[in-house]
């Protein structure tokens, strides 16, 4: 049996099918996934409805004893809060930075940090006897011992930088979603503090109405929001803010409605202005990327073009040659 397995992954025409066989899957998968996911922005607002009662249920209880606290989060797992806790994995593979990166992700809570801890530990360790089996077992590559040793080395260096590389993409992608729905929500946040309303019910309207562009944005409105009605220092809840989502325009605005709370400057100036240059920015960007196209398409234009144009213009001329060659 371990032959025959040796024999299969030393196989290059197995590898090859079981890579097409992969590439055919995640096709299927990439495309099937959006008919059947469900209401993203429901269940992501549903999620935030339930932590805002659950601070309400908090901060009531603190008033009433102020010795017991509820948590607002969902409890890690039991194995992953163990092998965490035995190997005191917090102290020396737990940062401020991760705590941060993991709220700028949108992974809240002690059951975020745990599996994020638990996984900087896992991944690398697997990682690392995969290669070595690999290697030292299945397939040398005729390489030497020290290669070899260095390649599992490289393999657990990779197990240890993929969970920041997922967090990374993750927190692009959140930030992504955000940056390009922040303009429109502003607009939105402005016509509703013009019309009288308080900056609390302004960023529960404009969750609700800017969920269809942004569900990241409109989580983060919304949480905002429920921290507005209980911290006990509103300037907190917007800083809150501006450090979960982790780019530039939000932190302007936040820092505006801090200094309009402290100063009481009026919000409506202030929000105009972020306004007016958030769509400055996003018309920047835009023909950016517009003016960046042309020298993107040069090298696929001569790889993929221009042969095509050849043979057709040519293909005439060598039929009618060879013709009269015969």
């Amino acid at each position: 049996m371990i032959t025959f397995l040796i024999e299969r992954l030393t196989d290059p025409r197995f590898l090859l099918a079981l890579a097409g066989g992969i590439a055919v899957a995640a096709t299927v998968f990439a495309v099937a996934t959006p008919l059947v996911e469900g209401n993203a922005l429901g269940k992501r607002m549903k999620s935030v409805s339930v932590e805002r009662d659950k601070i309400r249920a908090r901060e009531r209880e603190r008033l009433s004893r102020q010795s017991d606290r509820v948590s607002l989060r969902q409890e890690p797992k039991e194995f992953m809060r163990s092998i965490v806790e035995r190997f005191k994995l917090g102290d020396w593979l737990g940062t401020e930075t991760a705590k941060k990166q993991l709220a700028m992700a949108g992974y809240r809570g002690q059951q975020a940090e745990i599996g994020f801890l638990f996984f900087r530990l896992v991944v690398p360790i697997g990682m690392f006897l995969f290669a070595l089996f690999y290697v030292f077992v299945i397939e040398s590559f005729g390489q030497p011992v020290i290669v070899r040793l260095g390649i599992v080395l490289a393999a657990a260096y990779v197990g240890i930088k993929a969970p920041e590389i997922f967090l990374a993409n993750q927190i692009s992608k959140r930030q992504l979603s955000m940056r390009r729905a922040f303009p429109d929500a502003l607009d939105l946040l402005l016509i509703c503090v013009e019309s009288g309303m308080s900056i609390e019910h302004a960023f529960r309207k404009v969750s609700t109405e800017i969920g269809s562009q942004s569900v990241a944005l409109a989580e983060e409105f919304a949480v905002c929001t429920a921290e507005l009605s209980y911290l006990s220092e509103r300037r907190q809840a917007y800083e809150n803010l501006a450090m979960r989502t982790g780019f530039e325009s939000v932190r302007s605005v936040s820092t505006a409605l801090i200094q309009a709370e402290r100063y009481g400057t009026p919000i409506g100036s202030a929000l105009r202005t972020l306004a007016q240059e958030s769509r400055d920015q996003r018309m920047m960007e835009a023909e950016k990327k517009a003016a960046s196209l042309p020298p993107k398409l040069t090298v696929p234009m001569i790889i993929f073009f221009l042969p095509v144009l050849f043979v057709v213009i040519m293909t005439p001329a060598v039929i009618k040659l060879m013709s009269s060659m015969k």
